[in-house]
């Protein structure tokens, strides 16, 4: 089984998995600022194009949804600022948790999906290959029906399909908007 094959498996299973209660025509863009613990910085841009809702045994209510992000990542000293660029495909799954002064719903979120980083090396590491696998867990809140800002954990890793894997990790700040 081929890397490309393998990444399509992984995207496909988790809505294998569950009963599709309904799908919201609600589309999402959202911008990130990342902060990276090796020193790198960088923006993300994500589309969302629907939403679906689920129903689980284990988890009760959740929802699905599918994000396409491109990022830019910027490191090194002033003088020699490097760039980087990624683009990634990351189903994602979210869970209502409570609801904050009965007027914010508060939410958790996790995905894993793939993930293709234009460089090799990132901020003096060899990541041991262009595809990676993005993970992430964050907890957002929405502040109306139109917007929501999150903070997440992102990790970029190549799941030791080669044996460099040192991963890239960040804390971002996102804002999104619902349209």
């Amino acid at each position: 089984m081929n890397r490309f094959t393998l990444f399509f498996y992984i995207l496909l299973f988790p809505s294998l998995l569950f009963t599709t209660n309904s799908v919201s025509a609600k589309q999402t863009v959202s911008a990130d600022y990342m902060h990276g613990f090796d020193g790198i910085d960088g923006l993300r841009f994500a589309y969302r194009p629907f939403t679906q809702d689920i129903t689980t045994q284990w988890f009760g209510d959740i929802k699905l949804y599918w994000e396409a992000s491109a990022v830019v990542w910027e490191y090194g000293e002033s003088n020699t600022r490097s760039t980087s660029y990624a683009v990634s495909l990351t189903p994602v799954f979210m869970k209502q948790i409570t609801t904050i002064a009965n007027q914010y719903p508060l939410y958790i979120e996790a995905g894993i999906g793939a993930s293709y980083i234009g460089d090799q090396e990132v901020a003096g590491k060899d990541i041991g290959s262009n595809y990676q696998f993005e993970d992430r867990l964050g907890v957002f809140v929405e502040l109306d029906e139109s917007q929501h800002v999150a903070v997440r954990y992102m990790h970029f890793s190549n799941g030791g399909f080669n044996s460099d894997n040192p991963g890239l990790d960040f804390l971002n700040l996102s804002y999104a908007y619902h349209f």
